[in-house]
């Protein structure tokens, strides 16, 4: 069944206080004893913990009973002293008021054992543009144009990046009040870069595909001198004094920053503090998320290119939904240097474009090692668009094809049911016949995906997902979010953040209080395993082909593999409608006219070898050539 990320939240909240929840329980118990004065903590940065009383027998019970283990009464006593005395250590640490940028003192690596990488680098290789590629005479029409064509022309002098800059922030601002996808325009920051560009170019000083192409950030990356405000309540002032790796490797190859761009709030969802970013398909919708900016900016040709980051989906939804290129790299290709921290082990920064081949140029800027981000790996990307593809071995995960398995059928209804509690039931079987249709309908162009494959000459493997507890692993997530956000949720300022309800990050974050450290550690062996399985799948087939919203979406976020999604197509008048309202609970809205999209999965640091052929599926299908129209 498709993968909805706000739905997965909600299951793994489910999960932790389902396990052995006893630290956080204790703790989280201790807090609800503590009297009402110090519990009611102000909404202000300098806001401190409530001093929490000691722990009792009875307070051990309840978090037993909590955590679905039995302690017997002998032992209760001789824990005590142990447990106030650990539970002692977490006000000292709290003191220290952590940074959201310190990482643990631990490093994530993806690889399984005995696996190596390539650390040669090589002179890219690029594409050769139309030759005949020429200015128009309104530079407006260059809109939608890739960013490797743009490139051609700057690269010639054909346009200038200080008229192609102006372009692009005037149709910023003239659709950001429809699509509300800008938090911060960095406007003189732009015209000096993109004036700057031409006189490089003219010189002959020309950087690469990248010099003078205007480009826009998810404002969760630091620009020195302008806020970076995480699209968070509470945030919406934070200025950080530095650039971040990305920014500041971009500068190095001339790209020109333009916008700072949204993001849901704290990298949830599309929702904002300044309202909901939209789908430039049909505004009437989100844009998805969280990258929400980075793919309705980049399809409604406000940019030529963005950066947007993933940790579950946040990349691979809204280049769907707003039917973009997107290119979530292998975990520890591109350093985080200067990012927001959500996870510290699933967090990945990567390409939102309109074509693969841009995305290649991107990556090419910003992957390496920067000595601060210790989860980069010394890895090449050898972008070689001439890679002759047909050598390579293509499988696909044939579950995600098939057809949805029946949903067990429905509970009878109570008979004491009231009319509302009959509403509401018959409202839900309204809202899951319609996911269900909405589901087989998209199918069929999952399914011509697999024809025109065929038709390329492909021969496809049929290969399948192993079979272990991946949605027990997501907790993970949860539980370094809480942490990177601890003093949100110890000083009360989670009561800020515009969503508040039972599936959004501040409950998420309180819930992962519950989370101990033995089953934080037991689920991270458990993805150990994870990472073995998944990269067996890679020693059958080079590039691996699936439907996006499925449950690889979870599992190779988890493994750290890397994942290029493409536009399949738009749906037809025929598409079923789409919920009256957009609430953000459900990725895949579809209805008429809007994209669909396909996903290529690689091994690990395998990226340009992933990204040739998602290529040649491009060339082959044109569809990222299509591009909304807007007024």
């Amino acid at each position: 069944m498709p993968i909805d990320r706000r739905e997965f939240l909600a299951v793994t909240g489910r999960f932790g206080l389902a396990s052995t929840l006893f630290p956080g329980a204790l703790y989280t118990l201790a807090a609800q004893a503590a009297p009402e004065a110090n519990a009611q903590a102000t909404a202000t940065s300098e806001a401190t913990a409530p001093e929490l009383p000691k722990i009792t027998p009875e307070m051990i019970d309840q978090a037993a009973a909590l955590a679905g283990i039995t302690i017997a009464p002998e032992y209760r006593q001789a824990m005590l002293d142990g447990l106030n005395q650990q539970r002692s250590s977490y006000a000292e640490i709290r003191k220290l008021h952590l940074p959201n940028g310190v990482a643990p003192a631990f490093v994530f690596d993806p690889l399984p054992p005995g696996a190596t990488v390539n650390s040669q680098r090589e002179k890219p290789i690029y594409s050769k543009a139309p030759a005949t590629l020429t200015a128009p005479a309104n530079l407006e029409d260059l809109a939608f144009e890739s960013a490797m064509n743009l490139a051609d022309l700057l690269r010639r002098r054909k346009i200038s990046s200080t008229n192609l800059t102006e372009m692009y922030l005037a149709r910023l601002k003239r659709y950001d009040p429809i699509l509300h996808f800008g938090i911060t325009l960095t406007e003189e920051r732009a015209r000096n870069q993109a004036r700057e560009a031409d006189a490089d170019i003219a010189r002959g000083h020309y950087r690469g595909p990248l010099h003078g192409l205007p480009w826009g950030a998810k404002d969760l990356l630091a620009v020195k001198g302008y806020p970076t405000t995480w699209g968070a309540g509470g945030f919406e002032h934070q200025v950080i004094d530095e650039d971040a790796t990305v920014v500041q490797r971009l500068d190095a190859a001339g790209a020109i920053l333009i916008a700072k761009l949204t993001l849901g709030a704290l990298a949830m969802g599309d929702k904002w503090y300044g309202g909901r970013t939209r789908n430039p398909w049909n505004p009437k919708q989100g844009s998805s998320g969280s990258s929400a900016g980075p793919a309705s900016a980049t399809s409604a040709g406000c940019i030529a290119f963005s950066i947007g980051s993933e940790t579950l989906g946040s990349i691979s939804s809204p280049s769907t939904r707003c039917g973009v290129t997107g290119l979530r790299p292998t975990f520890g290709f591109v350093p985080r240097t200067g990012a927001m921290a959500l996870s510290w082990t699933m967090d990945k920064l990567g390409p939102i474009c309109r074509a693969v081949e841009d995305c290649a140029a991107v990556v090419e800027a910003i992957y390496g090692p920067d000595s601060r981000d210790l989860s980069v790996r010394d890895a090449a990307f050898n972008w070689n668009a001439d890679l002759d593809w047909k050598s390579l071995r293509i499988g696909y995960l044939k579950s995600t094809f098939d057809p949805d398995q029946p949903s067990p059928p429905e509970k009878p209804a109570p008979a004491n049911e009231t009319a509302e509690q009959k509403k509401q039931r018959e409202q839900r079987e309204r809202q899951r016949e319609m996911f269900r249709a909405r589901r087989a309908y998209d199918r069929k162009y999952d399914l011509a995906a697999l024809d025109k494959l065929h038709a390329m000459g492909v021969d496809l493997i049929p290969l399948d997902l192993p079979k272990l507890p991946f949605g027990a692993m997501v907790p993970l997530l949860t539980a370094e979010a809480a942490a990177a956000f601890d003093e949100l949720t110890t000083t009360g300022r989670d009561k800020l953040l515009t969503e508040q309800g039972p599936e959004d990050w501040p409950n998420a974050f309180r819930v992962a209080r519950f989370y101990p450290a033995v089953e934080y550690i037991q689920a991270n062996r458990a993805r150990s395993l994870a990472i073995r399985e998944i990269s067996k799948l890679f020693e059958k087939a080079d590039v691996i082909v699936t439907s996006t919203n499925s449950e690889q979406l979870v599992v190779t976020n988890l493994t750290g593999h890397p994942a290029c999604i493409v536009p399949n197509g738009l749906r037809g008048d025929d598409a079923p409608a789409p919920p009256a309202v957009d609430t953000g609970d459900d990725d895949q809205i579809g209805g008429p006219g809007t994209p669909v999209s396909l996903t290529f999965l690689g091994g690990h640091y395998l990226d340009a070898k992933l990204c040739a052929f998602a290529r040649a599926y491009q060339q082959a299908t044109g569809f990222e050539k299509l591009h909304p129209k807007l007024p």
